[in-house]
């Protein structure tokens, strides 16, 4: 099983609710901050739910 890297690129301001909370799941607060998960399809789920916030990246 693979490992992602999630790093938020875009602010949460003006974005629904859920959207909020998929980036507060994923451990993500501020601007530029990285973590990373597995390649699980809960967590690209959540992800997909926040591509337009977030960017991705495949890590070994």
């Amino acid at each position: 099983m693979g490992k992602i890297k999630v790093t938020k690129v875009k602010s949460a301001i003006n974005r629904t609710k859920n959207q909020k909370l998929v980036l507060e799941s994923l451990g993500l607060k501020r601007i530029g901050q990285t973590v990373e998960h597995d390649d699980t399809p809960n967590i690209l789920g959540m992800v997909n739910k926040v591509k337009h916030l977030v960017s991705v990246e495949e890590t070994k």
